[in-house]
């Protein structure tokens, strides 16, 4: 199991293990409006993890902070990393040889 996937399936188990679990996690609506007047953070992507949880990074331009979060789906939100130093990036794939 690729190591990303690991980090999700843990993220979601804290998830649905409820607030007392993990002291990061709250109902969805909460989460975001900390993000956003707490550190000025907006959605910059989102995707879908195992069992249909929703992923999402929150980012600021201005600050340069962001925090990952997980969604189960019953609407429990988890931060599970966060950080400095965001970059908004779009990268590449190297064209391979065999492709030319």
């Amino acid at each position: 199991m690729k190591l990303y996937a690991k980090m999700t399936t843990a993220a979601i188990a804290v998830c649905l293990a409820g607030p007392s679990a993990a002291s990061n996690c709250a109902p969805r609506e909460m989460v975001i409006e900390n993000l956003a007047k707490k550190y000025g953070e907006s959605r910059q992507s989102m995707g879908l993890g195992a069992n249909n949880a929703v992923v999402e990074v929150f980012a600021s331009e201005e600050t340069g902070t962001w925090t990952i979060t997980v969604t189960s789906v019953h609407g429990m939100t988890c931060m599970v990393a966060s950080g400095q130093a965001f970059e908004e990036l779009a990268e590449v794939l190297p064209v391979d040889d065999n492709d030319a």
